[in-house]
């Protein structure tokens, strides 16, 4: 029985590695965010600065691993067989729930997963112990501390309000004061912003990045005994004042004598700070449980006292963890910033939310964000008719957007947001979590700075009416997952001890083998949707300004639309000769995934319109006519694939032999014309079309005539009205499916033929003059 504690330890130890890296992946959003988002520095600059930032901060957070131990439950109050219970609930909870946010690209908070996760299995184990007692249900006070719970909710609250409105504010004042040619300001008005903001950060890094480890509490003797904490709690002001002057005074000689561009520093100096202050307060969310455990384990294991009978009173006390310990560690999270594709997806859903351009919207919206939304226009309704008309002009004029000219092929390489706002970001973030640490408040990091991010993109006017609803959809689905964070971590928790508590011998190896294997699950499924984003079968949005670039850069999006629509027809019609339900579920994702492909083409039109010059006006209207005839592609497939799944679902009669070999034989005719133009778009051979649409009258005959057998057959034999349906459905549907694709030929042949006639004539016209020389 008692090897069962040592495997649970060297369990803990491995989980507390694989939460490392799911806790780093879901909390690299928090530091990340503004720097990647603005394209101030280069990608692998950031990841330097916030590599430094989580060593450094790793190593200055010993003093925050009491929270685990003692700041949620009375440890006094559990025997050792219980505490390890509770510590192996929460680690198992813990993982499956922070990888689970990851995988769909969330970010959530790795604070209150734990918090809530240590209250769940401390109050599951609590009221085992009081049935087992015969007690009383309120005598779970004794074994809770209740009003850290009360605060951790209460910051979630206050964290979501106050730095949505903060970051706002901050952010519409900034740019009334900057505006979007914020680098041509005079040096002054640069040097007080980076004094200011400067000051936010850097007294930011001693108050919430030192603040609680050992190094915080060495005394000094000019402070009569006094220790750093003292003094930074105690000197606020005098700190804030002589540091505003030192970094407004460094700032102007920065940018007027050395030309650097201010912005860039705050920029880097927050994430660093950002990412100091994570690793630093954070570290004890991923190892705090596993370093308590092995505490407890060692004091147990010198007793020589039955487990259930040793008291965690030990457990209270302060033990100090190994540097050696907290260095490891660090290297772990540095090593998971940079190869976690996880991470990439959770920094991604923030600069989406936050993007000051287009972006294709992840949330769908609902009845909330639209009455949200409208409730805003009505007050920024309000606001234009109470400011004077001059006033507005002149507010106006701070918000107006510069062009950015770059050429065609570097469009997505255009930042989120501009230096502005990414500093404002970690200002912000900074200010609010300084003053809630001073104040004991419990803000979590990601909390504050997400919302920051929403405040400042609000103001910013990032949130226009084209994205609006889309965006406040997103920020309230994130919102509502913090909330579905605490419920669901208390709840798995809590489960998670009352099976343990029933069996540990067999529980133990079972949920951990069961963690795992879901853990092993979720990264092969992420992987492979991964891959599939990277696929080449992905429509590409055409980005030339004539009608022989766009000819050619539509080339590749034919060849995959032909390519998927052969396999999704021909997938139709095995379904339906073999009855198969799966195959025809699947087919409906895949024409439902092509459909919003070619819809997110159609949608690009404005800003492709927008890029043509005034000699290329030729080109829309080509690729309008394209992207309407692959529009009318897949949805005769998506028809066609809707009604076959349909048919098959409801447990209708099988078509009969004759009627699934007449399909199987406009399927192979289907397959060669669907395989001929892949091959000449593919080689952009493209007259190779006139030889594919001179075979046009042949296939219509087909079809034709295929119908036309259903039709007296339909007055001789048939006895099935929906088999008939079904069968003239298919057909009619594969008539308007060739109609298309025809004329999306016809279409390409005719402008290609255009385009290379000129030039041959001006080739022709040269030769004779020469000959005739």
């Amino acid at each position: 029985m008692d090897n069962i504690y040592l495997y649970m330890i060297i369990a803990l130890a491995i989980l507390a590695v694989a939460d490392l890296v799911v806790g780093v992946s879901n909390d690299a959003v928090n530091f990340l965010n503004s720097a990647i988002g603005s394209k101030a520095i280069s990608f692998k600059t950031i990841m330097i600065v916030a590599s430094l930032g989580v060593a450094v901060g790793a190593v200055f957070s010993s003093g925050m691993m009491e929270v685990a131990r003692k700041g949620i439950f009375n440890p006094g109050e559990f025997m050792f067989n219980e505490i390890m219970i509770i510590f192996m609930a929460v680690m198992i909870t813990d993982i499956l729930l922070l990888d689970f946010f990851n995988s769909v690209g969330m970010p959530t908070s790795t604070t209150v997963s734990i918090v809530f996760e240590l209250l769940g299995a401390a109050v599951a184990m609590a009221l085992i112990k009081i049935g087992h007692d015969g007690g009383d249900f309120s005598d779970v006070i004794n074994y809770i501390n209740t009003s850290k719970a009360s605060q951790i909710i209460f910051g979630i609250l206050l964290s979501v309000v106050v730095a949505f409105s903060i970051g706002a504010l901050v952010q519409w004042v900034s740019r009334i004061l900057l505006s979007y040619n914020f680098e041509k300001k005079a040096h002054w008005v640069g040097a007080l912003f980076g004094g200011f903001a400067l000051t936010a950060i850097t007294y930011f890094i001693f108050m919430k990045g030192l603040k609680g480890t050992s190094y915080a509490k060495e005394s000094f003797d000019i402070l009569g005994g006094g220790t750093m904490k003292d003094f930074l709690e105690e000197q606020v002001l005098s700190i804030v004042l002589v540091s505003s002057v030192f970094w407004s005074l460094l700032s102007y000689a920065l940018i007027a004598f050395v030309k650097t561009n201010i912005y860039k520093l705050i920029i880097i100096v927050g994430t660093f700070a950002l990412a100091l202050a994570f690793a630093g307060n954070d570290l004890v969310n991923f190892i705090g449980v596993p370093v308590a455990a092995y505490n407890a384990f060692q004091e147990w294991s010198a007793s020589g006292v039955a487990a259930s009978a040793f008291p965690m009173d030990v457990l209270a006390e302060k033990v100090p963890t190994n540097n050696w310990l907290l260095f490891g560690a660090g290297m772990i999270m540095v090593l998971t910033l940079w190869f976690s594709s996880k991470a990439k997806g959770v920094v991604k859903t923030s600069l989406d939310l936050s993007s000051q351009g287009e972006t294709k919207e992840r949330f769908q919206p609902n009845f909330l964000s639209r009455g949200f939304v409208r409730s805003a226009m009505l007050m920024s309704q309000m606001s234009a008719y109470m400011l004077p008309d001059s006033w507005q002009a002149k507010i106006e004029k701070q918000f107006e957007t510069p062009v950015i000219a770059l050429s065609k092929d570097k469009t997505h390489e255009l930042p989120a947001f501009d230096m502005v706002r990414a500093a404002v970001n970690l200002m912000v973030a900074a200010v609010l979590i300084s003053i809630a640490t001073s104040y004991k408040l419990p803000l979590s990091t990601t909390y504050v700075t997400f919302m920051v991010a929403m405040g400042t993109s609000l103001a910013d006017r990032a949130w226009g009416a084209e994205s609006a609803v889309y965006r406040v959809a997103g920020v309230l689905n994130v919102i509502g997952g913090w909330f579905f964070t605490a419920f669901s971590a208390f709840t798995a928790a809590a489960l998670v001890a009352y099976l343990l508590n029933l069996n540990i011998n067999v529980m133990f190896p079972i949920l951990l083998f069961a963690a795992f294997g879901l853990l092993i699950r979720s990264s092969i499924a992420h992987n492979k949707k991964s891959k599939l984003v990277k696929s080449e079968d992905s429509l590409q949005i055409a980005e030339s300004s004539s009608v022989q670039g766009v000819i050619h850069e539509s080339a590749g999006n034919i060849a995959n639309v032909v390519k998927r629509g052969n396999k999704i027809y021909s997938n139709a019609i095995n379904g339906l000769a073999k009855q198969d339900l799966s195959l025809l579920k699947k087919n409906q994702k895949q024409i439902d995934k092509l459909s919003l492909e070619v819809d997110s083409l159609r949608d690009n039109i404005f800003y492709f319109i927008k890029n043509l010059d005034e000699s290329s006006i030729g080109a829309s209207n080509f690729y309008i006519n394209i992207l309407g005839y692959l529009q009318d592609m897949t949805q005769s497939l998506e028809y066609i694939s809707k009604v076959s799944h349909k048919h098959v679902n409801n447990n209708h009669k099988k078509l009969k032999f004759s009627q699934i070999k007449e399909l199987k034989e406009v399927d192979q005719r289907f397959e060669r014309l669907f395989n001929n133009t892949k091959k000449a778009f593919d080689s952009r051979s493209f007259e190779e079309i006139g030889a594919i649409l001179s075979r046009k009258k042949e296939i219509v005959s087909l079809v034709s005539d295929k119908i036309q057998k259903q039709v007296e057959r339909t007055r001789t034999e048939e006895s099935s009205p929906k088999n008939t349906t079904l069968y003239f459905s298919v057909l009619i549907e594969t008539k308007d499916l060739l109609s298309a694709t025809m004329n999306l030929l016809e279409e390409y042949y005719t402008a290609h033929d255009a385009s290379v006639k000129p030039a041959t004539i001006d080739i022709d016209v040269v030769l004779d003059e020469k000959i005739g020389g």
